[in-house]
Protein backbone atom coordinates (compact mmCIF):
# COMPACT_ATOMS: atom_id res chain seq x y z
CA UNK A 1 0.00 0.00 0.00
CA UNK A 2 1.26 3.41 -0.45
CA UNK A 3 2.34 5.64 2.52
CA UNK A 4 0.18 7.67 3.24
CA UNK A 5 0.33 11.75 3.17
CA UNK A 6 1.39 13.74 6.36
CA UNK A 7 -1.73 15.15 7.86
CA UNK A 8 -0.95 19.38 6.91
CA UNK A 9 -1.78 21.35 10.18
CA UNK A 10 -4.60 23.84 9.81
CA UNK A 11 -3.74 27.32 9.11
CA UNK A 12 -3.93 29.35 12.45
CA UNK A 13 -6.11 33.14 12.02
CA UNK A 14 -6.96 32.80 15.90
CA UNK A 15 -5.01 35.77 16.62
CA UNK A 16 -2.89 35.40 19.77
CA UNK A 17 -5.16 36.89 22.87
CA UNK A 18 -2.03 36.52 24.98
CA UNK A 19 0.17 38.60 23.72
CA UNK A 20 0.09 42.19 25.22
CA UNK A 21 -0.27 43.65 21.63
CA UNK A 22 -3.22 41.91 21.02
CA UNK A 23 -4.63 42.66 24.46
CA UNK A 24 -3.72 46.43 23.95
CA UNK A 25 -5.30 47.01 20.44
CA UNK A 26 -7.97 45.47 20.90
CA UNK A 27 -9.09 47.33 23.73
CA UNK A 28 -8.23 50.22 22.51
CA UNK A 29 -10.21 49.45 19.34
CA UNK A 30 -13.40 48.67 21.38
CA UNK A 31 -13.54 51.72 23.60
CA UNK A 32 -13.30 54.28 20.42
CA UNK A 33 -15.83 52.47 18.84
CA UNK A 34 -18.17 52.15 21.76
CA UNK A 35 -16.97 56.15 22.39
CA UNK A 36 -17.93 57.28 18.72
CA UNK A 37 -20.91 55.22 19.10
CA UNK A 38 -22.57 56.68 22.11
CA UNK A 39 -21.27 60.38 21.02
CA UNK A 40 -23.29 60.14 17.93
CA UNK A 41 -26.21 58.82 19.91
CA UNK A 42 -26.12 61.26 22.65
CA UNK A 43 -27.66 64.84 23.32
CA UNK A 44 -24.87 66.69 24.18
CA UNK A 45 -21.11 65.87 25.43
CA UNK A 46 -21.61 65.50 28.51
CA UNK A 47 -24.14 63.59 28.67
CA UNK A 48 -22.11 61.35 25.58
CA UNK A 49 -19.47 61.18 29.27
CA UNK A 50 -21.94 59.61 31.51
CA UNK A 51 -23.42 57.22 28.99
CA UNK A 52 -19.52 55.64 28.09
CA UNK A 53 -18.52 55.85 31.76
CA UNK A 54 -21.58 53.84 32.89
CA UNK A 55 -21.02 51.19 29.67
CA UNK A 56 -17.40 50.98 30.58
CA UNK A 57 -17.69 48.46 33.73
CA UNK A 58 -19.36 46.15 31.21
CA UNK A 59 -17.12 47.24 28.12
CA UNK A 60 -13.66 46.41 30.05
CA UNK A 61 -14.86 43.55 31.64
CA UNK A 62 -16.48 41.71 28.74
CA UNK A 63 -13.26 42.73 26.60
CA UNK A 64 -10.58 40.90 29.00
CA UNK A 65 -12.68 38.05 29.63
CA UNK A 66 -13.50 36.87 26.32
CA UNK A 67 -9.36 37.59 25.50
CA UNK A 68 -8.87 35.67 28.45
CA UNK A 69 -11.09 33.05 27.10
CA UNK A 70 -9.81 33.01 23.49
CA UNK A 71 -6.14 32.95 25.33
CA UNK A 72 -7.01 29.52 26.96
CA UNK A 73 -9.08 27.69 24.27
CA UNK A 74 -6.37 29.18 21.81
CA UNK A 75 -4.08 26.16 21.80
CA UNK A 76 -7.04 23.41 20.93
CA UNK A 77 -8.95 26.67 19.09
CA UNK A 78 -6.16 26.12 16.31
CA UNK A 79 -6.29 21.90 15.96
CA UNK A 80 -9.63 22.95 14.35
CA UNK A 81 -10.01 24.39 10.35
CA UNK A 82 -9.60 28.01 9.88
CA UNK A 83 -13.53 29.02 9.68
CA UNK A 84 -14.36 27.25 13.26
CA UNK A 85 -11.60 29.82 14.59
CA UNK A 86 -13.14 32.61 12.78
CA UNK A 87 -16.36 31.21 14.23
CA UNK A 88 -14.53 31.30 17.36
CA UNK A 89 -13.73 34.45 17.52
CA UNK A 90 -17.73 35.97 16.61
CA UNK A 91 -19.10 33.21 19.75
CA UNK A 92 -17.09 33.70 22.40
CA UNK A 93 -17.70 37.44 22.69
CA UNK A 94 -21.07 36.94 22.08
CA UNK A 95 -21.44 34.68 25.03
CA UNK A 96 -19.55 36.24 27.48
CA UNK A 97 -21.40 39.56 26.65
CA UNK A 98 -25.06 38.20 26.90
CA UNK A 99 -23.49 36.10 30.16
CA UNK A 100 -22.27 39.41 31.71
CA UNK A 101 -25.50 41.53 30.72
CA UNK A 102 -27.21 38.80 32.04
CA UNK A 103 -25.60 38.56 35.42
CA UNK A 104 -25.49 42.77 36.07
CA UNK A 105 -29.24 43.10 35.32
CA UNK A 106 -29.21 40.42 38.29
CA UNK A 107 -27.65 42.68 40.49
CA UNK A 108 -29.23 45.92 39.21
CA UNK A 109 -25.85 47.07 37.93
CA UNK A 110 -27.20 46.91 33.90
CA UNK A 111 -30.09 48.22 33.30
CA UNK A 112 -32.17 45.56 30.83
CA UNK A 113 -35.12 46.62 28.59
CA UNK A 114 -37.82 44.50 28.74
CA UNK A 115 -38.08 43.85 24.99
CA UNK A 116 -34.14 42.83 25.60
CA UNK A 117 -33.08 45.26 23.27
CA UNK A 118 -29.57 45.89 25.44
CA UNK A 119 -28.97 42.64 25.27
CA UNK A 120 -30.04 42.47 21.94
CA UNK A 121 -27.44 45.19 21.24
CA UNK A 122 -24.40 44.03 23.19
CA UNK A 123 -24.48 40.53 22.02
CA UNK A 124 -25.20 41.52 18.20
CA UNK A 125 -21.75 44.35 18.74
CA UNK A 126 -19.65 41.89 20.51
CA UNK A 127 -19.94 39.61 17.29
CA UNK A 128 -19.58 42.22 15.01
CA UNK A 129 -16.21 43.69 16.82
CA UNK A 130 -14.83 40.22 16.97
CA UNK A 131 -15.76 39.41 13.49
CA UNK A 132 -14.12 42.32 12.91
CA UNK A 133 -10.99 42.25 14.98
CA UNK A 134 -10.11 38.86 13.69
CA UNK A 135 -10.21 40.07 10.70
CA UNK A 136 -7.61 42.76 10.88
CA UNK A 137 -5.56 40.47 13.44
CA UNK A 138 -5.36 37.97 9.96
CA UNK A 139 -4.82 40.70 7.62
CA UNK A 140 -2.14 42.39 9.66
CA UNK A 141 -0.49 38.60 10.37
CA UNK A 142 -0.42 38.36 6.40
CA UNK A 143 0.70 42.07 5.51
CA UNK A 144 3.86 41.24 7.95
CA UNK A 145 4.73 38.45 6.58
CA UNK A 146 6.50 39.92 3.31
CA UNK A 147 8.23 42.67 6.02
CA UNK A 148 9.78 39.92 7.71
CA UNK A 149 10.93 38.18 4.86
CA UNK A 150 12.74 41.85 4.16
CA UNK A 151 13.73 42.14 7.67
CA UNK A 152 15.71 38.83 6.83
CA UNK A 153 17.28 40.18 3.47
CA UNK A 154 18.42 43.29 5.61
CA UNK A 155 19.69 41.25 8.48
CA UNK A 156 21.76 38.99 6.41
CA UNK A 157 22.89 42.08 4.78
CA UNK A 158 24.23 42.79 8.25
CA UNK A 159 25.67 40.15 9.56
CA UNK A 160 27.19 38.60 6.40
CA UNK A 161 29.91 41.43 5.65
CA UNK A 162 32.52 40.54 3.34
CA UNK A 163 35.32 41.70 5.07
CA UNK A 164 34.62 39.50 7.98
CA UNK A 165 34.54 36.62 5.85
CA UNK A 166 37.78 37.56 4.20
CA UNK A 167 39.63 38.30 7.46
CA UNK A 168 38.49 34.56 8.80
CA UNK A 169 39.83 33.06 6.04
CA UNK A 170 43.04 34.73 6.48
CA UNK A 171 43.36 33.79 9.61
CA UNK A 172 42.87 30.15 8.92
CA UNK A 173 45.35 30.23 6.45
CA UNK A 174 48.21 31.68 8.64
CA UNK A 175 47.24 28.61 10.85
CA UNK A 176 47.33 26.27 7.95
CA UNK A 177 50.98 25.84 8.37
CA UNK A 178 51.21 26.23 11.92
CA UNK A 179 48.62 25.06 13.97
CA UNK A 180 46.36 22.79 11.30
CA UNK A 181 44.35 21.03 14.34
CA UNK A 182 43.19 24.83 14.94
CA UNK A 183 42.65 25.82 11.13
CA UNK A 184 40.66 22.86 10.96
CA UNK A 185 38.40 23.76 13.93
CA UNK A 186 38.50 27.07 12.86
CA UNK A 187 37.27 26.35 9.60
CA UNK A 188 34.03 23.86 10.97
CA UNK A 189 33.45 27.20 13.43
CA UNK A 190 33.04 28.96 10.14
CA UNK A 191 30.97 27.08 8.40
CA UNK A 192 28.60 25.93 10.91
CA UNK A 193 28.30 29.43 11.76
CA UNK A 194 27.46 29.96 7.63
CA UNK A 195 24.92 27.57 8.25
CA UNK A 196 22.63 29.07 10.95
CA UNK A 197 23.16 32.58 9.03
CA UNK A 198 21.03 30.98 6.40
CA UNK A 199 18.05 30.02 9.24
CA UNK A 200 15.16 31.54 8.46
CA UNK A 201 14.67 34.73 10.65
CA UNK A 202 11.44 33.55 12.09
CA UNK A 203 13.44 30.18 13.43
CA UNK A 204 13.97 29.70 17.48
CA UNK A 205 16.74 28.44 18.90
CA UNK A 206 17.47 27.35 22.20
CA UNK A 207 19.49 29.81 24.74
CA UNK A 208 22.43 27.42 25.14
CA UNK A 209 22.38 26.84 21.40
CA UNK A 210 22.65 30.76 20.57
CA UNK A 211 25.56 30.73 22.88
CA UNK A 212 27.12 28.09 21.72
CA UNK A 213 27.32 29.82 18.30
CA UNK A 214 28.42 32.79 19.82
CA UNK A 215 31.59 31.11 21.03
CA UNK A 216 32.26 29.54 17.70
CA UNK A 217 32.05 32.80 16.28
CA UNK A 218 34.64 34.95 19.18
CA UNK A 219 36.98 31.65 18.66
CA UNK A 220 37.31 32.78 15.20
CA UNK A 221 37.42 36.74 15.99
CA UNK A 222 40.44 35.68 18.79
CA UNK A 223 42.73 34.20 16.02
CA UNK A 224 42.47 37.98 14.11
CA UNK A 225 42.79 40.02 17.08
CA UNK A 226 44.19 38.20 19.56
CA UNK A 227 44.93 39.87 23.19
CA UNK A 228 42.78 43.09 21.75
CA UNK A 229 39.94 40.47 22.14
CA UNK A 230 38.44 40.05 26.04
CA UNK A 231 35.03 39.02 26.66
CA UNK A 232 33.68 38.48 29.83
CA UNK A 233 30.23 36.76 30.66
CA UNK A 234 27.80 36.76 33.25
CA UNK A 235 24.72 34.81 33.93
CA UNK A 236 22.21 35.45 36.43
CA UNK A 237 19.36 33.02 37.40
CA UNK A 238 19.93 31.06 34.55
CA UNK A 239 19.93 27.23 35.57
CA UNK A 240 20.95 24.33 33.12
CA UNK A 241 17.60 23.45 32.23
CA UNK A 242 16.35 27.11 31.99
CA UNK A 243 19.56 27.42 29.46
CA UNK A 244 18.22 24.40 27.38
CA UNK A 245 14.82 24.78 27.17
CA UNK A 246 14.67 28.80 26.89
CA UNK A 247 13.63 29.75 23.43
CA UNK A 248 14.78 33.10 21.65
CA UNK A 249 15.13 33.72 18.04
CA UNK A 250 17.76 31.87 15.93
CA UNK A 251 20.94 34.66 15.69
CA UNK A 252 19.57 36.86 18.12
CA UNK A 253 23.29 37.26 20.09
CA UNK A 254 25.78 37.31 17.67
CA UNK A 255 24.99 39.91 15.47
CA UNK A 256 25.05 42.11 18.58
CA UNK A 257 28.57 40.37 19.28
CA UNK A 258 29.58 41.22 16.38
CA UNK A 259 28.50 44.54 16.19
CA UNK A 260 30.63 45.33 19.89
CA UNK A 261 33.49 43.81 18.20
CA UNK A 262 33.32 45.48 15.09
CA UNK A 263 33.00 49.23 16.65
CA UNK A 264 34.25 48.49 20.22
CA UNK A 265 37.30 46.29 19.31
CA UNK A 266 38.66 46.17 15.84
CA UNK A 267 39.62 50.79 16.09
CA UNK A 268 41.60 49.62 19.25
CA UNK A 269 45.33 48.89 19.63
CA UNK A 270 44.93 47.32 23.09
CA UNK A 271 43.13 45.06 24.98
CA UNK A 272 39.08 45.74 24.79
CA UNK A 273 36.61 44.19 26.90
CA UNK A 274 33.35 43.23 25.90
CA UNK A 275 30.94 42.59 28.61
CA UNK A 276 28.14 40.41 28.35
CA UNK A 277 25.59 39.91 30.76
CA UNK A 278 22.28 37.40 30.47
CA UNK A 279 19.80 37.23 32.75
CA UNK A 280 15.87 36.11 33.48
CA UNK A 281 13.90 37.85 35.58
CA UNK A 282 10.09 36.36 35.89
CA UNK A 283 9.08 35.58 32.59
CA UNK A 284 11.55 37.62 30.69
CA UNK A 285 14.82 37.23 29.39
CA UNK A 286 17.50 40.50 29.62
CA UNK A 287 20.96 40.51 27.62
CA UNK A 288 23.24 43.77 27.84
CA UNK A 289 26.53 43.51 25.63
CA UNK A 290 28.43 46.73 26.87
CA UNK A 291 31.56 47.49 24.85
CA UNK A 292 33.99 50.39 24.44
CA UNK A 293 32.60 53.37 22.75
CA UNK A 294 34.78 55.07 20.07
CA UNK A 295 33.11 58.32 18.87
CA UNK A 296 35.75 58.92 15.76
CA UNK A 297 34.91 55.51 14.88
CA UNK A 298 31.31 55.27 14.85
CA UNK A 299 29.43 55.11 11.88
CA UNK A 300 25.82 53.86 10.16
CA UNK A 301 26.71 50.48 9.76
CA UNK A 302 26.42 50.26 13.81
CA UNK A 303 23.01 51.65 13.80
CA UNK A 304 21.86 49.71 10.73
CA UNK A 305 22.45 46.66 12.64
CA UNK A 306 20.60 47.47 15.35
CA UNK A 307 17.37 48.71 13.78
CA UNK A 308 17.63 45.38 11.85
CA UNK A 309 17.40 43.37 15.59
CA UNK A 310 15.07 46.32 16.67
CA UNK A 311 12.30 44.99 13.63
CA UNK A 312 13.22 41.30 14.19
CA UNK A 313 11.93 41.72 17.95
CA UNK A 314 9.12 43.93 16.57
CA UNK A 315 7.77 41.42 14.19
CA UNK A 316 8.44 38.39 16.59
CA UNK A 317 6.81 40.16 20.15
CA UNK A 318 5.03 43.51 18.54
CA UNK A 319 4.93 45.39 21.95
CA UNK A 320 6.54 42.79 24.40
CA UNK A 321 10.33 43.28 23.60
CA UNK A 322 12.40 45.98 24.16
CA UNK A 323 16.14 47.59 22.18
CA UNK A 324 17.63 50.46 24.17
CA UNK A 325 20.95 51.57 23.65
CA UNK A 326 22.88 54.05 25.87
CA UNK A 327 26.37 55.83 25.71
CA UNK A 328 27.88 56.98 28.89
CA UNK A 329 31.44 57.06 30.14
CA UNK A 330 32.82 55.53 27.17
CA UNK A 331 31.01 52.30 27.12
CA UNK A 332 28.38 51.22 24.01
CA UNK A 333 25.60 49.44 25.56
CA UNK A 334 22.89 47.56 23.86
CA UNK A 335 19.74 45.83 26.18
CA UNK A 336 17.40 43.54 24.60
CA UNK A 337 14.03 42.43 27.22
CA UNK A 338 12.06 39.92 25.71
CA UNK A 339 9.47 36.73 26.84
CA UNK A 340 10.78 34.29 28.20
CA UNK A 341 9.19 30.92 25.93
CA UNK A 342 10.15 27.80 27.37
CA UNK A 343 10.35 24.70 24.49
CA UNK A 344 7.49 22.65 24.12
CA UNK A 345 8.38 19.03 24.55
Amino acid sequence: MPASAPAVAPAVVLPDCCSIGVVLRTLLTVNITVLLAVFAQAPSVGAAVLSFIEAAMLLEIASLSSLLVLCAARRLLCLFAPWVQRLACVLIPAAVTALLIQFFATLDLVQVDPAGLNMLQGVLTAAALGYLLQHYFELRTRAFSPALAEARLQALQARIRPHFLFNSLNAVLSLIRSAPRQAEATLEDLAELFRVLLRDARDLTTLAEELKLCEQYLSIEKIRLGDRLQVEWELTNLSEEVMQTAQIPALLLQPLLENAVHHGVEPARKPMLVQVHLGRWGDRLEISIINPHHPDRSSAGNHMALDNIRERLSLLYDVEAQLVTTIARGFFEVRLRFPYVKEVG
